[in-house]
């Protein structure tokens, strides 16, 4: 594929592959992530296919700030109405761990711009909770001045040795606290009441999760996967980055389910 430029839409920071007849793919990042977690893995032969759209959402990465963090809600129209002003054909969510919750939202609410959603490693149960339950147990200012710290520290050590969590501190020292705390709470309400494998199996449009194994979801995620009936691709062995750990394999699995989409036959 042509390599992505970068630019400012919406007041977001935005990377873009070149803009063709090629389907699109917008790819949806996490909890204190940005749009850099996937520059490698759209970049990869099996994904020259597709065109790619990676937003960093506001209050994340490049992308500005907003005076008041955002909801899900809000954060998914603000996306749909960015969509429809740039004159986007339906497409594709690629959602990685809250941008898995957040294409979801997306597609429920706006079924009509999207034609499938691959759920990626997305939040399903309090288990999958490790970063937003840390914030969870604080009010907003402490977790900034206190908590949000001492997360990038023990991100930064991890990092030494995991090429996910070290490319995880990058984008979490644009971040801000403020953001990632409202958006943790929101996030670990949804995940406890184990409604949003369900959610994702009721959508009109073809859905694929792909699971890190054995260091991603947890077990009780997959097992309301299963019980929902929604397909389930493990990408094995890797953590909750599973298109950073094992990238070939993870290109293979979404390649099929997106070329599937665009046959017809999903």
């Amino acid at each position: 594929m042509s390599d992505i430029r970068h630019g400012f839409e919406n007041s977001m920071f935005l990377r873009e592959s070149a803009r063709d007849g090629r389907p699109a793919v917008l790819w949806i990042h996490g909890l204190g992530e940005s749009g850099l977690c996937f520059e490698s893995i759209v970049r990869h032969p099996r994904l020259g296919g597709f065109r790619h759209l990676i937003p960093d959402l506001p209050g994340y990465g490049r992308s500005f700030h907003p005076e008041r963090p955002p909801s899900f809600a809000e954060t998914a129209d603000r996306l749909e109405r960015w969509l429809e002003a740039r004159g986007e054909p339906p497409l594709a969510l690629a959602g990685h761990s809250l941008g898995g919750v957040l294409a979801l939202i997306l597609a429920e609410r706006h079924p009509a711009r999207v034609l499938a959603v691959a759920d990626i490693d997305g939040n399903k149960s309090a288990g999958d909770c490790v970063f937003s339950s840390r914030a969870a147990e604080c009010d907003a200012e402490r977790f900034s001045e206190d908590v949000f710290p001492e997360l990038l520290e023990n991100i930064y050590r991890g990092g030494m040795d995991d090429d996910a969590l070290r490319g995880y501190y990058a984008s979490l020292r644009f971040c801000r606290p403020e953001v990632f705390h409202h958006h943790a709470l929101e996030l670990l309400e949804l995940s406890t009441g184990e409604g949003l494998a369900r959610r994702l199996a009721a959508l009109p449009c073809p859905v694929r999760f792909i699971a890190g194994s054995p260091r991603g979801v947890c077990p009780r995620s997959l097992e309301l996967l299963h019980g929902a009936g929604v397909p389930v691709a493990s990408v094995s062995p890797s953590g909750h980055w599973p298109f950073i750990d094992r990238p070939n394999d993870f290109a293979k699995i979404l390649t099929r389910f997106l070329e599937g989409v665009k046959e017809g036959t999903q």
